[in-house]
């Protein structure tokens, strides 16, 4: 024994030496710091910015909920240190939000919610006229309505309507704020308003911009509104970039495209003596309900108030790579663990590096059901792919690792179960590719969730039932098209998605073939025994 295990010590320590630097590389490289000039000089203050009152465990859906004075006291004494203004949205429950802007030296863009509802409705309207006329000296302006046209739950007649109640009622300017498009949809609401007030979303946009030509729309589309609506100013109520979620066309979530779209957009407004306010805050986890991951993660902080760095100071698309890369070394320990002293020296050159990529795919997916998931049914998908990961490394370390009477045994077991595996891995893949395809837009890419499996089994062969194999080779090879075609060959996280569909579906087909050619061998086996 002895002689066969030592001519291979010497190959693996290096191909594990080698391992280790490029997988500490590799998450390093994911979370390197990025130098930005700055949003603005040290200690000077930016403009307006939105902000929701919820604490990260706290939403607007649940009924009825208790905004916490103490929360929102802290927010501003935190927001008022980089701003001078705060944007509201809704009047029902932010009754303490003036004195506390008082408090801290902050102006308010103040916002009443207009909805379908006329109940509601109506107790905005009124909580708004009151607390402006007894709040003036920190009351910039009042905005009437959010995105109300876009949502398509008044008429442009209505709004214009509740506009000219407030403008009536209160001393100070009024406004309504959408989406740019909607106020070249509805002309008639601009007449009715004291200044405009535009939402510039590059992300959100029909065509998105990706980060390289954001701000020349924004730049394009607030040269069009100044010119049109002269001598009316206008106001950028809403612009800004997420920081997590899938890719739209050309447009990537990152920290490090937040802010830079954030510091340049401020350079841009300051230089052209533009008004704006950006969205938002803090990170608001209960809008992923309605936008998928993507809509929460808008923030300036992070929904624990901490500094995302995006105003100032390098920043970083993953600061917390070192916890990724322990959890990777831990499943790759786990795997050389289990794997023991290979005795074959092509095995003790493979085994580091097959059995790293596995380590790592299970935390880069671990790392994207923590930014997706978002209740319990969410975690226990992810928990159940993760384990898919986590049996195919078993299964990997087992091939490639040495010969004891345990780990034969093992492998015996796995290699009997590994059709279920492959099955479990289609079905997977049938179900996301599936929703990639008929029900995209909130949806992030899952594409670490099988990288692994499907380079497994592709590898090696499993044999599975027939007919379940071609279903859901049929299903997954048949999205990859239509999701390329939705999402365009310019998106990196779609073309991602589309390599690891088809990496399963010839997975898959492997396993049919080699069934065709078991059945072949066995049915020659007959016949030569019958002869």
């Amino acid at each position: 024994m002895t002689s066969r295990v030592r001519p291979t010590l010497l190959p693996f320590g290096i191909a594990c030496l080698f391992t280790l630097i490029a997988l500490s590389s590799f998450w390093y490289s994911l979370g390197r710091p990025v130098d930005l000039a700055d949003a603005s000089a040290p200690g000077a203050r930016l403009q307006c910015v939105s902000y929701s009152p919820f604490a990260k465990d706290q939403s607007p859906f649940d009924q009825p909920f208790e905004l916490r004075p103490e929360r929102i006291d802290a927010d501003l004494a935190l927001l008022a240190k980089r701003f001078g203004c705060v944007r509201t949205y809704s009047m029902i429950g932010l009754e303490a939000v003036p004195a506390l802007a008082r408090k801290h030296g902050l102006k308010l863009l103040m916002g009443a919610w207009v909805s379908a509802d006329p109940v509601q409705t109506r107790a905005e309207i009124d909580a708004l006229i009151a607390s402006a006329n007894a709040n003036r000296d920190v009351v910039d302006a009042v905005i009437v309505g959010n995105e109300v046209l876009l949502r398509k739950e008044t008429t442009a007649a209505r709004l214009v309507a509740l506009i000219e109640e407030v403008r009536a009622g209160v001393e100070v300017p009024v406004t309504y704020a959408d989406v740019w498009e909607f106020w070249l949809r509805h002309p008639e609401v601009a007449p009715a308003v004291d200044f405009l007030t535009i939402h510039l979303l590059p992300y959100w946009e029909d065509e998105p911009a990706g980060i390289e030509h954001a701000l020349r729309e924004v730049a394009e589309v607030r040269q069009v509104f100044g010119n049109r609506y002269a001598p009316k100013d206008i106001l950028i109520g809403e612009t800004g970039w997420p920081s997590e979620g899938r890719q739209r066309e050309t447009a990537v979530p990152s920290r490090v495209n937040q802010a830079r779209f954030i510091r340049d957009f401020v350079h841009l407004a300051e230089a052209n003596g533009w008004r704006y306010n950006l969205i938002e805050a803090f990170d608001q986890p209960w809008k992923r309900a309605s936008e998928g991951a993507v809509g929460g993660y808008w923030g300036l902080f992070d929904a624990d108030r901490q500094d995302k760095g995006i105003l100032a100071g390098p920043v970083s698309n993953l600061p917390g790579w070192p916890l990724w890369l322990t959890i990777s070394l831990v499943a790759w320990g786990g795997a050389l663990t289990i794997a023991g002293l290979p005795t074959r020296l092509r095995s003790a050159t493979l085994l580091p590096v097959a059995t790293a990529v596995g380590a790592a795919c299970m935390a880069l997916w671990l790392e994207l059901g923590e930014i997706t998931s978002r209740h319990l049914g969410e975690w226990l998908w992810t928990g159940a792919l993760l384990m898919l990961n986590a049996v195919a490394l078993a299964h990997v370390a087992l091939m490639l690792g040495s010969e004891s009477t345990w780990r034969r045994r093992a492998r015996a077991w796995l290699d009997g179960k590994a059709g279920l595996i492959l099955l479990a891995t289609g079905f997977a893949g049938a179900v996301m590719a599936l929703a990639l395809v008929f029900d995209a837009r909130y949806r992030s890419f899952p594409s670490a969730a099988l990288l692994f499996p499907a380079l497994v089994y592709l590898a090696r062969p499993a044999i599975a039932s027939r007919r379940e194999t071609t279903l859901l080779t049929a299903l997954v090879a048949a999205c990859i098209a239509p999701q390329l075609y939705q999402e365009g060959v310019e998106n990196g996280q779609a073309l991602g998605w589309a390599l690891v569909c088809l990496l399963v579906t010839l997975a898959l087909w492997r396993s049919l073939h080699q069934s065709k050619r078991q059945i072949a061998i066995a049915t020659t086996d007959i016949r030569n025994q019958t002869a």
